[in-house]
């Protein structure tokens, strides 16, 4: 049974203070105007004090509550205490106001910081929201840079991040349904969708999993992400990610559901196809045809990323007629008398990538730059001349990093398959490649997240829905929503029909 507050002020703070015992949380005490003894508890850097002074100690003092005590130590009003309670909240100018008698409840809004006010003689306590949370201005979002289009980006507060999505989406069908998950840190997630869109059997399948969450603690939304992902040990990226809201948004739109993490300035959306990391939030803000190009840009970058390296090696072990006369005395004259087989001289330089890549992230910004150009110039040079290494390897493994960058959000993906064609390339050959390309296609056909297969809509084929997706179509001529997500309302847009003088039908 959930213990209650007491109507003893004292009795009341001296709980509060066993249950909070940080040194962060703070008691503010005062008075009304006929002495009745008032407190308000929050925690220190979590709320406005000047509100607080302004909105709820000053108008408390000036008023009477006319609660007295008797001999026999309990408390009585001459008012009954549900008018007297009405009579505080019209005193206070809150918007955000609400009570509670449950202590396990109330010191959870304290730790949300939110604040706390009690008052000698009443069993309940008043939850204010004056919060006032350190947070960062809206930015562009550093992994997602766009030349044209909005330039605005998710941050750490979730109040905020909700914000924009209202901006962009000013419809009464957009829903928000909180819940806090994390037995230590109780985070919020918001659940966002456009009821009437999105698939109700989708939206019930991610309550179930958030729900069933049972973890101390959530401090980005990836710790989300690795509950919902279908299968957890899977190389491919299962949820959908993004930092911009008009992404977020456009995503709701078409029938997805959204999650926003409180603490997290990376919003997760679902279901998830493979073809939304070959897309980027600028294609719908030039040309069909650029966009269609840029598209089919990445797509063979990608290709060349994952499977130069393979066939460098395969080249040079098994089939150096692959490779035109001319290239091929070329990289035979640059390997001649290397001391390392080429399937090891690849990894090497993978690994040396990965390393330069990694130490460049964590070293500060302007070190990490300079270590990048010193790595890449200055070892690879010197390796080679010292004949440790192949000018024609290290052109390959550059070429191949560049290409996969093209894709931001598949590079871990990429990398580690990468690795894995390297290693079938060195053992098998071209075989092993043709092997290990026909078992990734069927793992891809058999993967799904929530009903939607991973590869839609190839696999299985969806028509309409080819027309955003390697091929960009104009708007116009896109006036179904995807069939992959199973949406309630299917159209989305709406020619307008006028007859022969122009009017609007």
């Amino acid at each position: 049974m959930e213990e209650k507050l007491l109507k003893n002020l004292d009795e009341n703070l001296k709980i509060l203070k066993e249950l909070l015992p940080a040194q962060d949380v703070l008691t503010y005490s005062f008075e009304t105007k006929d002495g009745v003894a008032c407190a308000v508890i929050y925690a220190d850097g979590m709320v406005n004090k000047q509100l607080l002074g302004e909105l709820v100690a000053r108008p408390l003092t000036k008023i009477t509550l006319n609660i007295k005590q008797n001999d026999g130590g309990r408390y009585e009003t001459n008012e009954v205490q549900a008018e007297l309670q009405e009579f505080i909240k019209t005193t206070l100018l809150f918007p955000e106001l609400k009570d509670g008698t449950e202590f396990s409840k109330l010191t959870d809004e304290i730790l949300d910081g939110n604040s706390l006010l009690l008052v000698d003689g009443l069993d309940t306590g008043f939850i204010i929201g004056a919060k006032l949370l350190p947070v960062r201005s809206i930015s562009e979002p550093p992994s997602d840079v766009a030349i044209k289009g909005p330039r605005e980006g998710f941050i750490e507060d979730i109040k905020t991040n909700m914000t924009l999505v209202r901006k962009r989406l000013k419809c009464p069908e957009l829903r928000f349904e909180t819940l806090k998950i994390g037995k230590r840190s109780n985070t919020h997630v918001a659940i966002s969708y456009l009821d009437g869109i999105s698939s109700q059997e989708t939206l019930q399948k991610i309550k179930e999993q958030l729900q069933k969450i049972n973890v101390d603690c959530i401090v980005d939304s990836s710790y989300i992400a690795g509950f919902l992902a279908p299968r957890k040990h899977s190389v491919f990226k299962q949820v959908g990610s993004t930092e911009k809201p008009d992404v977020f948004c456009a995503k709701i739109a078409e029938g997805r559901v959204g999650i926003l993490v409180d603490g997290s300035p990376i919003a997760l959306t679902l279901p998830f196809i493979l073809t939304e990391d070959l897309q980027s939030s600028e294609d719908y803000f030039i040309s069909p045809f650029m966009a269609s190009v840029y598209r089919g840009i990445r797509l063979t970058a990608l290709f060349v990323a994952l499977l130069l390296p393979a066939l460098y090696v395969t080249a040079q072990i098994f089939k150096m007629q692959l490779l035109p006369l001319g290239l091929m005395l070329t990289i035979a004259g640059s390997v001649q008398g290397l001391p390392l087989s080429p399937s090891l001289e690849i990894f090497v330089v993978l690994l040396l990538l990965e390393i330069l890549k990694e130490a460049s992230i964590r070293m500060p910004k302007y070190v990490g730059m300079s270590l990048s150009v010193v790595g890449a110039l200055v070892l690879g040079e010197a390796a080679v001349s010292a004949g440790f290494l192949s000018t024609p390897a290290i052109i390959v493994v550059a070429v191949s990093g560049i290409c996969l960058y093209t894709v931001p959000n598949f590079v871990e993906t990429g990398s580690i398959l990468r690795w894995i064609f390297l290693l079938v390339a060195g053992s098998v050959g071209v075989f092993g490649i043709v092997l290990f390309v026909a078992f990734l296609l069927y793992y891809l056909v058999g993967a799904d997240g929530f009903g939607t297969p991973l590869l839609s809509p190839f696999s299985p084929l969806t028509t309409q829905d080819l027309k955003d997706t390697i091929i960009k179509y104009p708007l116009e001529e896109l006036p179904k929503r995807p069939n992959v997500f199973r949406s309630k309302n299917k159209t989305r847009y709406r020619p307008n029909k006028t007859d022969s003088k122009g009017q609007e039908q």
